[in-house]
């Protein structure tokens, strides 16, 4: 995804459209009878373009269909570089793997209301 993220980036920048990087989550499971989207189970990333009259207007390039409700913005930046979600130096000896996998859902109403008088 960050590929075509970023191929999408540099041919919008090419014919001088403003366009941004924008990394996060996409929704576990899709509704009844649609498939899983591309990048369902870990980060994913996505474009925005920028139209004078709409505002930013949100793509996924991997998946070839608007970025909606389901994708989950956690940051955008310029390029992956700016928004990269984990960064760091492992040293160590040995061999080390490293698995990784995700389950975006929404939350049911109550617990969001708990959630809420939590944070007040």
């Amino acid at each position: 995804c960050q590929d075509f993220a970023h191929v999408f980036i540099a041919a919008c920048r090419a014919l001088g459209l403003a366009a941004r990087y924008v990394s996060g989550y996409l929704l576990t499971r899709p509704l009844p009878g649609q498939p899983k989207l591309v990048g369902a189970d870990a980060s994913h990333a996505w474009v925005e373009l920028w139209c004078p009259e709409q505002g930013w207007l949100a793509l996924d390039p991997t998946n070839d269909v608007p970025a909606n409700l389901d994708h989950v913005t956690l940051a955008w930046g310029r390029d992956y570089a700016d928004v990269a979600p984990l960064r760091g130096v492992l040293r160590g000896g040995g061999v080390a793997t490293l698995r990784v996998g995700v389950t975006v859902e929404p939350a049911a109403a109550d617990a969001l209301a708990r959630s809420a008088e939590q944070q007040q």
